[in-house]
């Protein structure tokens, strides 16, 4: 059984504009001559949190971490304007020229799994490997589970994610919490954000725990809910399937799938599709736990995923 690492402080840090409008946070930690590793967090929005530093053994590992645009300490935080699944490739990019590296290993979780896959597969020719954990490709049936489907696990927390919005326009939740977004109302727009990260985290674990409830400013998540909702509406791929069916271009780096068999934020039937069509990839489902990698039978399984790249 493998569990996280100690503590670990950053070596160096820095702010990257990458237009004239954003400002990547990014960050390195554990060995400065190691193995390159880039985390790419979750959400989109989440930002990364100390804790991500503890997947890698920095006897081992350089590992390089950034807060996507409008996410954690990047600025301006929560901005939609100029925030694509293209121009966040675009600063991957931008951030192994600036720190010097050729080619590196990339994981990425959730939302992180999303950008590891289409970064991959627009630059195979830099990644090493992919550790994916709680697979995500933006297909409109995982927004349509997470929007209205959730309510057939979590009917309790999805009546009360729903209960900003008028009964009569429930059926249509992300353009009404859109249009909250959207708009001038800043209280209301707080109290969705609350609501969002609320039920969120309150079905990402297989034993759900006394009902959370982080005050937005404690929560580092805070753009969360923001940048999921504008990714969810605007920058959906085309074809839908398109990480599936671009596969062929990454078939031979090597790879690793973690997925809890009761996530109930991203669904295992999407990792199962991935596995399927790309068989080379070792499949790892760890069946006692649910989405978050804070689930010991997750970040176990991470980390021992990790590990095993030594080798």
């Amino acid at each position: 059984m493998f569990d996280l690492f100690p503590p670990l402080p950053s070596n160096a840090h820095g702010m990257m504009p990458v237009d004239d409008l954003h400002t990547i946070y990014w960050e390195e930690c554990g060995n400065r001559h190691g193995v390159p590793m880039l985390f790419l967090h979750g959400g989109p929005g989440a930002g990364c949190a100390e804790m991500h530093r503890r997947f890698f053994d920095p006897r081992t590992w350089r590992v390089i971490l950034f807060d996507q645009r409008g996410s954690g300490r990047s600025t301006p935080l929560g901005e939609t304007r100029r925030n694509t699944m293209e121009l966040l490739i675009r600063d991957i990019e931008q951030l192994r020229e600036l720190l010097g590296i050729s080619r590196w290993h990339v994981f990425g979780g959730s939302w992180g799994s999303t950008l590891a896959l289409a970064y991959a597969e627009t630059h195979p020719e830099r990644c090493l490997s992919l550790t994916l954990r709680g697979i995500f490709l933006l297909q409109q049936r995982e927004i349509d589970w997470f929007m209205q489907g959730l309510q057939t696990v979590f009917p309790d927390e999805w009546r009360t994610f729903a209960s900003i919005i008028a009964p009569e326009r429930r059926h249509d939740l992300l353009t009404a919490y859109g249009e909250i977004f959207d708009g001038s109302d800043t209280a209301l727009k707080a109290r969705a954000t609350q609501l969002w990260l609320d039920y969120e985290t309150n079905c990402s674990t297989l034993y759900p725990p006394p009902k959370v409830h982080l005050p937005l400013g404690e929560d580092h998540r805070s753009a969360l809910p923001i940048m999921e909702c504008h990714y969810f509406r605007h920058n959906r791929l085309t074809p839908d399937d398109r990480l599936l069916r671009d596969l062929h271009r990454i078939r031979d780096i090597p790879a690793t799938i973690v997925q809890g068999r009761y996530d109930m934020i991203c669904p295992i039937i999407t990792a199962n599709e991935l596995h399927q069509a790309w068989p080379e990839a070792r499949y790892v489902v760890v069946n006692d736990a649910g989405h978050s990698a804070l689930e010991p039978g997750i970040r176990s399984a991470v980390v021992a995923a990790v590990e095993g790249l030594k080798r």
